[in-house]
């Protein structure tokens, strides 16, 4: 599992001549780090100068812990996915039978293969959320990696949005390939606009 990997283990993993992990991985990883820093900024907002916001922010902490497994399990979850899609490629054909089943063996793949990045661009958007929900309190001192999570999760969503755009046209079924655009289809554009408004509130905030 990548979330017990050491860092210099997932990266050799990345950079090596192998197809998983890859880019979905990598985009997963983008959102944990995201969330780590909300729930960072969180934990610096406590005491008495912030008491009066004090639920606001225990609760974008703890929302953001369980962002950073939700990813982390994504991470590992589009790991297998992708080498599911790459498995199915190497079913056994030659047959009218064995084509059939290879070739719908692939299709199922490529479909649980675009789900799981959908899924990512949604937590993506709640580091966004919990973000920004946050900037108004935020303690000062550590007011940057609030923009540094929206660029995190930013990378996330985008990163994302290639993965799925990648399974669905080689998704041979019209009905499904719509279905599974139409649950994605500017989610990722909404998730960087809300990232791009955030990231330029705290440049404004730090060089006001």
């Amino acid at each position: 599992m990548i979330g017990s990997e050491t860092i210099n283990g997932y990266l050799a993993r990345l950079a090596a001549r192998q197809p998983t992990p890859g880019g979905g991985a990598a985009a997963a990883l983008h959102a944990a780090q995201g969330a780590a820093l909300v729930a960072m900024v969180a934990r610096y907002t406590t005491g008495t100068k912030y008491e009066q916001h004090a639920s606001l922010v225990e609760r974008i902490a703890e929302a953001s812990d369980g962002l950073i497994v939700e990813a982390l399990h994504l991470a590992d979850a589009d790991e297998h996915a992708f080498q599911s899609v790459i498995d199915s490629y190497k079913l056994p054909s030659g047959t009218e039978e064995l084509d059939a089943a290879r070739s719908a063996g692939i299709q199922a793949a490529l479909v649980q293969a675009a789900q799981v990045p959908g899924r990512l661009i949604g937590v993506a958007g709640a580091v966004v959320d919990l973000a920004t929900e946050l900037f108004d309190v935020a303690n000062a001192n550590v007011i940057s990696d609030v923009a540094a999570a929206a660029d995190a999760a930013r990378a996330a969503a985008t990163t994302a949005r290639v993965n799925i755009d990648i399974n669905l046209i080689a998704i041979k079924d019209n009905a499904v390939r719509t279905r599974l655009a139409g649950e994605t289809d500017g989610l990722a554009d909404t998730v960087v606009a809300a990232a791009d408004k955030l990231a330029a509130r705290v440049r404004e905030r730090i060089l006001a």
